[in-house]
């Protein structure tokens, strides 16, 4: 990442409320409700005077959509990146859904513990680092701008507490809510949080 002069603001955001086919962790999964359009549409009124520069979304299709809404509504572009996705897990088509092992490995992360590795997935620190390069491709886009990055809610809470000084409490994140980051020469920090 080069150095930035001007600060940068990211501010990231959850999708909006999604419903799933399967599982909502499996593959593609999720298009979004008539309330996450809301919630989109919200998350754009709200950013509205905020003069976003540009919309960076994960390729997952609730992120894609919830992301479409807002730049669409500011009048701005939008840019997919894979590296902002939710964690991709195998949960070898049991049924009933045992989520079990999944939960008990994001309250591992919760603890500190990002060598855990979600199951037939990643560990926490790989997530961490591919969401924090994805930012950093983003803060060296948009230097001195506001920039809006839609995400999921683990690749949020493990990508910017792995790269920012949290100034701010973390806790869960609804649908639509945000996170707000500055990032120039000095670091980053995230400034707000939900």
């Amino acid at each position: 990442m080069t150095a930035l002069q001007c600060a940068t603001t990211l501010v990231l955001a959850r999708h909006g409320e999604a419903e799933y086919e399967a599982s909502e962790w499996a593959g593609e999964g999720g298009s979004l409700t008539a309330l996450g359009r809301r919630q989109s549409a919200a998350l754009a009124d709200a950013l509205t005077g905020r003069r976003v520069a540009h919309v960076w979304t994960s390729t997952l299709a609730r992120a894609v959509q919830t992301a479409e809404i807002v730049a669409a509504r500011l009048g701005v572009g939008v840019t997919t990146r894979t590296g902002l996705r939710e964690p991709a897990v195998d949960l070898g088509g049991a049924e009933p859904l045992d989520l079990e092992p999944l939960l008990q490995t994001y309250q591992r992360w919760q603890r500190g513990d990002l060598d855990a590795r979600m199951p037939g997935s990643e560990t926490g620190r790989e997530i961490a680092d591919r969401v924090g390069a994805v930012l950093g491709e983003v803060a060296d886009a948009h230097p001195g701008e506001t920039v809006l990055v839609v995400s999921h809610g683990v690749a949020i809470n493990l990508g910017v507490s792995g790269l920012c000084r949290m100034d701010v409490e973390q806790g869960p994140l609804g649908n639509a809510s945000t996170v707000e980051v500055l990032a120039d020469a000095d670091g980053w920090v995230c400034t707000r949080w939900g």
